[in-house]
This record gives C-alpha cells, structure tokens and sequence, in this order.
C-alpha cells in the first residue's frame, strides 16, 4: 500500500484518531498550563463526542485507524521495544538508577498496557512496587507526581506527524510537553506492518539528532494541491523548520513550490490550519482577526540539489491561486 496526500480538499480515504484516554483525565487545574490546554475536560464528553465524530466518517466510507490501537500493535514488533529502550528510558531522562529497570519495564509490560502508560503518562505509585531500586528521583517525587507526563495532545494527530504528497515528515515538536509525541509516532510509523511493509519517504524527523530550533508542526503544513504546500510561520513552526523541511521536500522531488505564511507569533494564530482553513479546491475560510496584510514568502527550488530561492510575495492569495491555476479574481472572492 502507497500513502498519499494530495490536497486539504481532497478525497479523505484513511485517516488516524486518538481517542481520548487517560490522558485527557490527568488533566488538572495544576499541570493544565504546562501541558498546553487552556482548561480541564470532561474526559467522558470528549469521548463520546469523538466517538460521533468518527461515525461520521466511517458513514462517508473514510476507514479509521486508532492511534492508540497502532501503537499497541507496533510495541509487539521485533525492535520496537529496543527502540523505546534507547530513546525513552535512558539514564538522561531519569536517572542512572532507573535506566536498567525501566528497561525491563518496557520489555515486560503487555503491548496494550505499555501503550496507554506512553500516552496516558505514569504515576510514581503506578511503578514504585515494580522499581525495587535507590533512585533519588523515586526518593523525590510524591506518590501522585508524574514519573511520565500524559500527552494529551495527541487528541490533535495532524500536528506531530505531516504526509506532504508522497513525504512524511514526523514533526519535532516546538513545546517541552509535545516532544514525546514523536517517539510514540516514530514506533508506528517504523515498527507497525501497515508502514513498515508501504513503500514511504521519511523526510524528516526519523532520526535521534536534536532538531530545535528547527521545529515544523502539521498545524503549519497545508498541502493545497498542485506540487505546492503551504506552511505556516510563528509561534510553533520557525522558519528553520520551514527552510529544512522544504529543502528535504525539494531534494526528492515532492514539491515543486512552497508558499510560506508569516503568523502573529500569539496562541490565537498558533496554527496555519486555524487561521486560514482550505475547505475547497479555490476557497479558504479565514479567521476574521488574522490581519489583513500578511507577510509571506515563495521557495522555489533552484536545481535539484535541495537549494532554493526565496522571494516575497505582493499578494498572498494571487500567489495561491497562480500555484493551484485557478482565476485570481476567484480565488480572492472566496477569502
């Protein structure tokens, strides 16, 4: 099976969830700011609002995948609990002490147990009869502290990972309390059949380099159609982020264009999908506060190494609609 994204307003075929879990109800007034919610969810609404959400798509014949389903299966593939091993439980993240018995944490733990403690974080009591060593972090943290985080934001799965045409990009994360999100994501995406037996291009993202400052999150990546994309610059997706992914997606030949929006750097602009959303082939629907003279900026590659020019634009929607060749004057009345 090849994976492809073509446009925002495409055919959806496929599409993968997170149905909110334990995470969402580890939600506090207390951790609510650091893990980048604006307040605490009823947990037993938001999922059986989600649960509509995705009978609505399976009635339009869109075929859904569990994020957390995946994840469970990847875990009981060869390698990927030796993955989690080298990049989740080291010594760096938890201490030297720790380091070997949370590795056999991670080997022992069934897969779909394994998987709701990824994302639904872990307790020091939900561990602490099963580490029996001296640790000075065990020693430190009260029973109800966090030993791992909850990742409640992977109820938002278009941002950590991005499919750009034929490319993927499994996305580093702009925020402290995001950036695990990815080694869930690259489990799945290396260690899962229905990925590692596709025939994909990994761009970007799929290694163990440090990658900050250069940060993309899929909020930011809109494929419009055409071979052009648009991405969104500001408070989460800096321009190296924009300027390294671009390069990649030019050097294999996936695009041929890249149309970059510059984005108040506030949490009401965080996203390039909320600001500016394609809902057809020629139209956009725009928040209303998104300042009427954005700043932004065409790539276009020079060659076929990678490299590329950068002009800015006059007009950013003259610009859209020249990428996706349809009428100006239409492409600026359905803003």
């Amino acid at each position: 099976m090849r994976f492809h994204v073509d446009s925002e307003a495409g055919r959806l075929r496929q599409a993968i969830v997170h149905r909110p879990g334990l995470e969402l109800e580890r939600l506090t007034p207390q951790n609510v700011d650091e893990l980048l919610f604006d307040d605490v969810l009823w947990a037993e609404r938001a999922r059986e609002e989600h649960d509509g959400f995705v009978e609505q798509l399976r009635a339009h014949g869109v075929q859904v995948h569990y994020f957390g389903t995946l994840l469970e299966e990847a875990l009981d593939e060869p390698g990927a609990r030796e993955f989690l091993q080298d990049r989740l439980t080291t010594a760096t993240r938890f201490g030297p002490p720790l380091d070997g018995p949370l590795d056999e944490l991670v080997e022992q733990t069934p897969a779909h147990v394994l998987a709701e403690m990824l994302i639904g974080g872990v307790l020091k009591r939900d561990v602490a009869g099963r580490l029996r060593t001296q640790s000075l972090l065990m020693e430190y943290l009260r029973d109800d502290d966090f030993l791992l985080a909850p990742l409640p934001n992977h109820l938002f799965q278009r941002d950590n990972s991005a499919w750009v045409y034929g490319a993927l990009s499994i996305n580093p994360m702009a925020k402290q309390a995001r950036r695990r999100e990815t080694i869930n994501s690259r489990v799945i995406y290396t260690f899962h059949p229905m990925f590692r037996d596709a025939q994909m291009d990994i761009v970007y993202g799929n290694d163990s380099a440090s990658h900050d400052p250069a940060n993309v999150e899929g909020g930011d990546v809109t494929v419009i159609g055409n071979g052009a994309v648009m991405m969104g610059m500001g408070e989460r997706t800096t321009p190296q982020g924009v300027e390294t992914l671009s390069r990649l997606l030019f050097q294999r030949g996936h695009v041929r264009k890249v149309i970059v929006v510059e984005l108040p750097r506030t949490r009401s602009f965080m996203h390039l999908d909320t600001a500016m959303t394609m809902v057809d082939r020629d139209a956009f629907s725009v928040y209303p506060y998104l300042p009427d003279e954005l700043r932004s900026f065409t790539l276009t590659p020079l060659g076929g190494g990678g490299d590329y020019r950068v002009a800015e634009n006059a007009d950013l929607f003259a610009v859209v609609a020249e990428a996706l060749g349809v009428d100006k004057e239409i492409g600026r009345a359905h803003v």
